[in-house]
């Protein structure tokens, strides 16, 4: 799933193609993608991008007169630039050719919209359909689809602990969960964690203040890093290498390769959809986290789909 700096990067790059430009027509081919009937998509066509945001792991287009597109992406869907280009051959970035809009496409396009600039392409890979396109009318509506998780960059070191020990959670648990934290998913938390050298199953309100401390550094430490790296990749390019698994990357998804730092070979917890990749070493003194025996842990502290953990929305 494009997780914090993921998103970041398209947003970037969607600045630099579609900011101050019109949205002339958008062609919705997935019935599922669109989530809510009013006020219609076609009222978004017509109208100037004046915004690009980031909510959470959402991406805000704002429109003339307080329109708002909210695109959630969840695990497999990516986006794609044509420079006017007629797209209906394949998804490739920045081609150059006749401008012309799809009649038909890939059997994985949802969406396309088309700007006065280009075409952006939404696809989603599977068959499993998650992603999702909102359509809200003014400020109010829009806060109603916050989380409410904190941005991580605009809060010190003591609201961060006062977040994650506001209830008693796994560290895992805590550092994906929207309502406390923002844009953090399941292969940057792995990432965090084994920075910080602490165990995912730890409890938020066990850890030291020193250990508070070094989850914190090392929450931002990460993002900041995974950031850069992603600008550096894309070189202005619009970002077509947008996946969990990275060869740069300490433990997510290197399950049984060696450790970076110590060399131990790296283990995995598995439940229900979530996969949990860690050193043994270096965040849990050696001992090997069994799925069978964290069942019962994982069951009152995990939620079982990804639907679900974003689907979570502050208390009332």
């Amino acid at each position: 799933m494009p997780e914090l700096p993921d998103v970041v990067v398209y947003i970037e790059a969607l600045e630099k193609r579609i900011l101050g430009e019109t949205l002339e027509r958008v062609n919705v081919s997935a019935p599922f993608l669109l989530r809510t009937a009013v006020p219609p998509i076609s009222s978004a066509e017509g109208r100037k991008v004046v915004q690009l945001r980031r909510l959470g792991k959402r991406i805000l287009f704002g429109l003339e007169d307080q329109l708002w597109l909210v695109l959630h992406l969840m695990i497999a869907g990516r986006l794609h630039w044509h420079k006017r280009a007629d797209i209906r051959a394949g998804s490739g970035s920045d081609q150059v050719a006749a401008r012309a809009t799809p009649t038909r496409g890939p059997k994985n396009r949802l969406a396309t919209f088309d700007f006065t600039s280009g075409t952006l392409s939404l696809t989603e890979a599977g068959t499993k359909r998650r992603a999702s396109l909102h359509v809200v009318s003014d400020a109010v509506a829009l806060q109603r689809m916050d989380p409410g998780g904190l941005e991580v960059f605009e809060i010190d070191a003591d609201r961060f602990a006062k977040a994650l020990q506001s209830e008693n959670h796994t560290l895992k648990r805590s550092l994906t969960d929207p309502r406390l934290l923002s844009g953090i998913g399941n292969a940057y938390s792995d990432e965090i964690l084994w920075k910080a050298q602490l165990s995912p199953i730890a409890l938020t309100q066990k850890l030291t203040s020193e250990e508070m401390e070094r989850l914190f550094n090392s929450t931002r430490a990460t993002l900041t890093k995974w950031v850069d790296l992603l600008r550096r990749e894309a070189a202005g390019a619009f970002p077509e290498k947008v996946t969990a698994f990275r060869p740069e990357m300490a433990v997510h998804g290197k399950y049984q390769q060696p450790c970076p730092r110590c060399g131990a070979r790296i283990q995995r917890i598995r439940y229900a959809s979530n996969e949990t990749n860690y050193c043994p070493n270096c965040q849990t003194t050696g001992k090997l986290l069994a799925d069978r025996s964290l069942s019962r842990l994982l069951r009152k502290d995990w939620p079982r789909t990804v639907d679900e953990l974003e689907g979570l929305m502050p208390k009332q």
